[in-house]
């Protein structure tokens, strides 16, 4: 049988942001769960339980690549493509003052992010959402409790970073800032402890990417 090519895509890259990609992948892979592989997680793959894997080295010239693929016998029906790995969904909703907000809700109900301002347009607050599509997946995640910061921040992948940080209540929260120092999101509400911040910031990496956006 001839070979098909079902997916197919090739983009230029920052180390960080192909680190970012490779977790998502990890992830999925660790929990036995379908495989998103395009960045809208609309593209799933399901591997066998003990597919070969083969990584290569080459050089062609001045040009290095690194291959890896992993192989099993399957089906068409180990592909989808079309799906939403996301558990979550963009609501654009006007506030009390005439504003334009978003939130991502989770599908249990419950809010893991919101943005931290209101705009004049929905058009304003569908460019702030996709800002955060755009750098949460990739964001560093930095705890400002602590003085030695271990993750900094490198060029290209995201313009954005994750600080983790104890409101004067002792509760946790994080917020997502943008290079030009914006707050672009933020958990909406404090978590008892650090580990369940960290919990609610990691849903919104993974969950930021293929959301549907639905307009109150």
């Amino acid at each position: 049988m001839s070979e098909k090519t079902i997916y197919e895509s090739e983009t230029k890259r920052s180390r960080r942001s192909i680190a970012s990609y490779l977790r998502r992948l990890a992830t999925a892979l660790g929990r036995g769960e379908p495989v998103p592989v395009d960045d809208e997680q609309t593209v799933t793959v399901t591997p066998a339980a003990e597919p070969e894997l083969e990584v290569e080295i080459e050089q062609d010239g001045e040009t290095l690549s690194l291959d890896i693929e992993m192989e099993w016998e399957g089906d068409i029906e180990d592909v989808d493509t079309e799906t939403n790995v996301s558990k979550a969904r963009f609501e654009l909703y006007e506030d009390s003052e005439g504003k334009w907000r978003w939130r991502l809700v989770h599908r249990n109900g419950n809010i893991i992010a919101d943005g931290s301002q209101g705009y004049a347009s929905t058009q304003k607050a569908k460019q702030g959402l996709d800002s955060v599509v755009g750098n949460a997946p990739g964001a560093y995640v930095v705890d400002t409790s602590k003085d030695d910061h271990e993750n900094t921040v490198e060029d290209g992948g995201s313009s954005a970073t994750f600080e983790l940080f104890a409101d004067k209540g002792g509760k946790w929260r994080w917020r997502l800032v943008h290079d030009n120092g914006n707050i672009i999101a933020d958990g909406g509400h404090g978590y008892a402890s650090k580990q369940k911040a960290k919990q609610g910031l990691r849903s919104v990496k993974q969950n930021v990417r293929g959301a549907p956006v639905e307009t109150e």
